[in-house]
């Protein structure tokens, strides 16, 4: 049923763009857990968010593939900023190739290393964050990164619903389940922020700065 939902979504929602469909298609073949791409509906969603809210200034922790960097790249207007950070160097190449394909490739400005150590480095304020690299660093990365928003800026938490295994007592006994867990409880109380889960494919949660 959850197949069919989506792909009865996809079918009912502005199409993938090429150059995106050629790159999942790639990260499906050539890459370990290939399911951490963002995909068809999760990416129109992210272009859509880049619009209502006119973003100008992006940043996304999690690179992987470059699937949803792109998304925000094609968002947002001509003269924004994305920014991204990816741990992994080895991807770097990789994101060079596809960024020159894309016509928004321009936008983008990469950064590696540990993003804990990058965020404080990083100028000015943005409209919209994209939390999607290593959970066991959700819940310090993001006091880290409501320091970057400005009042009405977005964070958007990917996989706060960890393939069903926080329902789990048994199954979320590992350290990045139980830092999910966590996170979310953590966020759930915060009241310097308005927030709500969404369902969507392993559950993405808005976060708005009041």
């Amino acid at each position: 049923m959850e197949d069919l939902l989506e792909k009865y979504l996809c079918e009912h929602s502005e199409e993938e763009p090429l150059l995106l469909q050629q790159l999942r298609r790639e990260t499906y073949v050539k890459f370990l857990n290939p399911r951490m791409v963002s995909g068809h509906l999760q990416g129109r969603i992210l272009v859509m968010f880049c619009k209502m809210i006119q973003a100008k200034r992006v940043l996304e922790l999690g690179t992987f593939t470059g699937y949803s960097t792109l998304c925000f790249a094609e968002g947002c207007g001509e003269d924004a900023e994305i920014h991204s950070i990816e741990h992994n160097d080895e991807f770097e190449d990789h994101h060079k190739d596809w960024f020159a394909r894309s016509p928004y490739g321009h936008k983008i400005k990469m950064h590696y290393g540990d993003a804990k150590e990058l965020i404080p480095r990083l100028e000015g304020d943005f409209d919209l964050i994209f939390l999607d690299h290593d959970k066991r660093q959700y819940k310090e990365c993001y006091e880290m990164l409501l320091e970057k928003m400005h009042p009405g800026s977005f964070l958007l938490a990917d996989n706060t619903l960890w393939n069903g295994k926080l329902f789990n007592d048994i199954a979320h006994n590992d350290s990045q389940s139980l830092s999910i867990a966590e996170f979310n409880d953590y966020l759930a109380k915060d009241s310097r922020v308005e927030k709500v889960m969404l369902p969507l494919r392993d559950g993405l949660t808005i976060v708005r700065k009041k």
